[in-house]
């Protein structure tokens, strides 16, 4: 375990073994500049006795300083499988260079992510992005009360992700919410969408053809489109303005 014993603008990090970052009633600033990440979680790194493979990283504000990469970069394969990482009342702000995004978890052999009470905004990219450069493994995202603003994309998921988002706000970005299949539905992306607030972006939901977003008790209001391609599925209960969800929508 790290704990910062006194404020500071902390640089960049490499972990590579379980670990928990723990800077509560500190300020624990990551600057990470330069194209650079902030924080790099490789767990092709770790031993193979280290069995648990969690990390937790809780209250650090990342700054790219607007030529940032990445505030936290998550890759790995064999050595991934069954990974944790736990990302809690953290800040991510300003990444416009590479990717651009707050968190890139490209683990190939899936894991799960979960985020709560963090806020991320400003970034060329995907402000959370989920993907994988060959299929293989399942990945598992929990978004809590966390606030995405000002992406090109709020949340991206990519092929087999099951992703629940609740209690969350995703407004300002030109896509809110994407959810993409890329082997024809073998290994489909399914997301849960409940008690949001998915507003003011450019589209609101886009899902491609084989992937699925549920949406329940959510606020959908004032986004030039409210959907783009792909299903859809509205259970009846939220509240939509502007442009609202249209017949491609089903109601179950």
């Amino acid at each position: 375990e790290i704990n910062c014993l006194d404020p500071g603008g902390f640089g960049a990090v490499t972990i590579t073994k379980s670990i928990q970052i723990d800077c509560h009633d500190r300020y624990a600033g990551v600057l990470h500049s330069g194209g650079g990440n902030g924080v790099n979680i490789n767990f092709d790194s770790f031993a193979d006795s280290d069995t648990r493979r969690a990390v937790r990283l809780r209250n650090l504000n990342f700054s790219g300083a607007d030529t940032g990469a990445r505030g936290i970069s998550i890759t790995g394969s064999t050595l991934a499988v069954n990974g944790e990482v736990y990302v809690e009342d953290c800040m991510m702000d300003g990444n416009f260079g590479g990717t651009g995004n707050g968190i890139r978890d490209a683990r190939n052999g899936g894991g799960l992510l979960s985020v709560s009470n963090t806020t991320i905004r400003n970034m060329l990219g995907a402000g959370i992005s989920v993907t994988k450069s060959f299929l293989s493994g399942t990945s598992k995202v929990v978004l809590n009360k966390v606030q995405v603003l000002n992406c090109a994309t709020g949340v991206s998921l990519s092929t087999n992700t099951r992703a629940t988002i609740s209690d969350s706000v995703i407004t300002g970005n030109t896509t809110g919410i994407f959810s993409e299949d890329l082997d024809g539905g073998v290994t489909p992306t399914q997301v849960a969408v409940d008690h949001c607030v998915v507003s003011k972006n450019g589209t609101g939901f886009q899902a491609s053809t084989n992937s699925t977003i549920r949406v329940s008790h959510t606020t959908a209001m004032n986004n030039t489109t409210a959907l783009a391609t792909g299903t859809v599925l509205s259970y009846g209960n939220n509240q939509t303005g502007g442009t609202a969800f249209s017949g491609s929508v089903l109601k179950t």
